[in-house]
């Protein structure tokens, strides 16, 4: 029988299959026609039509913050998923595990399964981001000693203290990648009176952008409308104004996790003076962010292996071992 693992993201949906590991890599973006309410695309093919759509095409992200915006769009989008990875004519139902933030709502958490089910999974199971990503990560989480995961996606920065299992502290910020993107665009908009699409402001972000100033400035050609004539302008962006931009999200992002170290116990809170704290999430691959954290909390923070599979990875074990993480799994058939 198919075993399927989700990472439905705010930015991006990763799908790992049994016995194959993570097969689909694609944008959580979809295209809607406005006149019937027909998914026109999905993934890499809707997300080339961001800011190009004709009126009646609408392109959107289902998911907001880590959860479901859009409950039928979010359903079309599994099932897309589903047939590109399990085949469209399939013989039996798979067992579909998705993640989802910790600190979302039961009605949330049921919106995410009852998705899953309707987009024509046997029986649908969750699981704490948080602790798929330290699953994916290599972290010991059985251990009883204190380990701490900063998760960062495009839509929420998930920290966890992990201790025997389970979740001993969380706090999720809803502050990730597709806020710094807001955060530029804004910028540039206020500075330069220039008007950039969300693909420019992500390339920014990737290509120059650091959450500590540069001792060797970097620039870089951005183009857009220029917010008074309303005709196309080009101009040159410094690292440096990345960095001013991205700093009131990252001071978020900062308050989540000493909050966190705020209410861990001191035992774990020791262990984790250690051991030092592990980043995974595609946004943790941010410029200098590790070293923006060391040096605001006193604690070395280092990036998993491949911080962008980390989630996706751990659910697929999680889903593998089903029973050894029965207890922090909600079932639903």
């Amino acid at each position: 029988m198919p075993r399927v693992g989700i990472d439905l993201g705010t930015a991006n949906t990763l799908v790992y299959l049994k016995g194959k590991g993570v097969v689909l890599n694609e944008p959580t973006v979809v295209a809607v026609s406005e006149d019937d309410d027909r998914v026109i695309a999905v993934g890499n093919e809707a997300r080339a039509m961001l800011g190009r759509t004709p009126l009646n095409i609408l392109a959107r992200r289902p998911m907001k913050d880590g959860v479901v915006a859009d409950y039928f769009v979010t359903e079309a989008m599994i099932r897309y998923f589903l047939d590109r990875t399990a085949g469209k004519i399939r013989f039996f139902k798979p067992e579909v595990m998705v993640c989802a933030p910790a600190g979302v709502t039961s009605v949330e958490r049921r919106a995410v399964l009852d998705a899953t089910l309707s987009a024509g999974a046997r029986s649908a199971y969750l699981i704490d981001e948080s602790l798929a990503a330290a699953i994916g990560a290599g972290i010991p989480i059985a251990e009883p000693s204190g380990h701490m995961i900063v998760d960062i996606g495009g839509g929420t920065t998930e920290v966890a203290i992990i201790s025997l299992g389970g979740i001993v502290v969380h706090n999720t910020a809803r502050v990730g990648g597709n806020k710094l993107d807001e955060a530029i665009s804004t910028y540039i908009r206020r500075k330069h009176d220039l008007i950039i699409g969300e693909r420019m402001a992500e390339r920014i972000k990737t290509s120059i952008g650091s959450a500590l100033p540069l001792q060797e400035i970097k620039t870089m050609e951005v183009k857009g409308r220029d917010a008074i004539a309303g005709l196309p302008k080009t101009i040159i962006v410094s690292s440096s104004e990345i960095t001013e931009a991205l700093q009131p999200h990252l001071t978020t992002m900062l308050s989540a996790i000493k909050s966190v170290l705020e209410e861990t116990p001191p035992e774990l809170s020791s262990d984790v003076g250690d051991k030092g704290v592990v980043m995974s999430g595609g946004t943790s691959l941010l410029g200098n962010l590790d070293r923006y954290f060391t040096q605001e909390i006193g604690v070395p923070f280092h990036r998993a292996e491949d911080p962008l599979y980390c989630v996706v990875k751990g659910t697929g074990v999680a889903l593998e071992h089903l029973d050894t993480y029965k207890r922090n799994i909600t079932k639903k058939y």
